[in-house]
């Protein structure tokens, strides 16, 4: 599968399958095809390349995956300790300009991740990514165990990460709220065991207001929301789940 950014837009990638692991099609690497950022095919570059093509990447996990003997402050200045030489009061400040950005209040850098709740954990997350200024930013199920209230303020925080700094957005979500939403461009993958032989990957790819016209009936199935499909079932019995090795 080719990973291609294209600069500037926000592009949610939605797994068409509850038991599709979505993060998955975050890997680095393939079992086939190629990856390629800015035109560089990443299997062709060197492993300092390498680094430096990660660096311009920022990652939120879907868990935020906060350091939890760290405080706030900790968590969102590792990624300036790691791979820059800024002073101290330098890296206060950005911390402090980053945490403002998400929406974050005064006095949340001293708190630790248990204090906090499952939103602003997420608000970290983006905060942390944002530190190294990427040029792309990756979200993996941004808005998974939140209320609706607390996953439209994420959505719009994902919105407006876009809109004032120009990155281009990949978002791998099954939320369709956040598809309609946040999305510029949306593509639906379906599984790999799913497939029938040499049938693609991709059953959809367009702009979000084509998705209720789609014919293909599974990406209906999944806009939707239904177990049934007019009078038909279509075949997701749990049986048939497989690990996400077996999905690319």
């Amino acid at each position: 599968m080719a990973a291609i950014a294209a600069a500037g837009l926000l592009l949610p990638l939605v797994a068409a399958a509850a038991y599709f692991g979505t993060g998955t099609v975050y890997r680095y690497t393939t079992n086939q095809g190629q990856v390629t950022i800015d035109n560089k095919q990443i299997a062709d570059l060197t492993e300092k390349e390498q680094v430096a093509e990660r660096l311009k990447i920022g990652f939120v996990f879907q868990g935020a995956a906060l350091f939890d003997s760290m405080t706030v402050f900790e968590n969102v200045a590792f990624p300036l300790r790691e791979h820059t030489q800024m002073k101290q009061s330098e890296i206060e400040q950005a911390v402090k300009s980053r945490l403002q950005e998400v929406g974050l209040p005064r006095g949340v850098e001293r708190k630790r991740p248990a204090e906090l709740s499952g939103g602003m954990k997420k608000r970290v997350g983006v905060a942390r990514a944002l530190m190294l200024d990427p040029e792309i930013m990756l979200y993996d199920e941004p808005t998974t165990g939140l209320d609706p209230i607390m996953t439209d303020v994420i959505n719009n925080l994902i919105q407006q990460t876009h809109q004032r700094r120009s990155v281009t957005s990949v978002v791998v979500t099954h939320d369709m709220k956040t598809v309609r939403k946040v999305a510029d461009r949306v593509v639906m993958l379906y599984p790999v065991n799913r497939l029938d032989h040499n049938e693609p990957q991709i059953i959809f790819d367009g702009v979000p207001n084509e998705l209720p016209i789609c014919s293909d009936r599974r990406v209906q199935q999944f806009v939707r929301g239904e177990a049934f499909f007019g009078s038909d079932r279509l075949d997701i019995a749990t049986e048939d789940i497989h690990g996400v090795e077996d999905v690319f």
